[in-house]
């Protein structure tokens, strides 16, 4: 049985946060978030509190022990971006692209 959480609109690129969600790929759940506690950065803090909501949801809505768990897929998806500009020289415009990004994480209890 499967269960995911999303989190959406993270202000971070996707770039950033996919350095962090290829590294629990196929891991346990809870050996997952031991992982993610020992990860100095800030995409880790957000893709161990979506981890922490996928275990909840399978807990929670589905009566799965977190023991059993899986990562199947976890993936971070370019969202909208906003676009600002800032001033240069001679009056023009420099483009200035705040990225934004989606995190899923999908769990299974599935033996492999």
């Amino acid at each position: 049985m499967e269960v995911q959480a999303i989190t959406r609109n993270v202000r971070m690129s996707a770039q950033k946060m996919r350095e962090v969600v290829r590294q629990i790929q196929g891991m346990p759940a809870l050996a997952a978030k031991a992982a993610l506690g020992a990860v100095p950065r800030k995409s880790a803090r957000v893709v161990a509190k979506t981890l922490q909501s996928a275990i909840a949801n399978a807990e929670n809505n589905k009566q799965l022990r977190a023991a059993d768990l899986r990562v199947r897929e976890a993936v971070a998806q370019t969202a909208a971006t906003a676009k600002r500009f800032t001033p240069k020289a001679r009056g023009s415009a420099g483009p200035i692209l705040k990225r934004s990004c989606h995190v899923k994480i999908i769990l299974t209890d599935d033996k492999q």
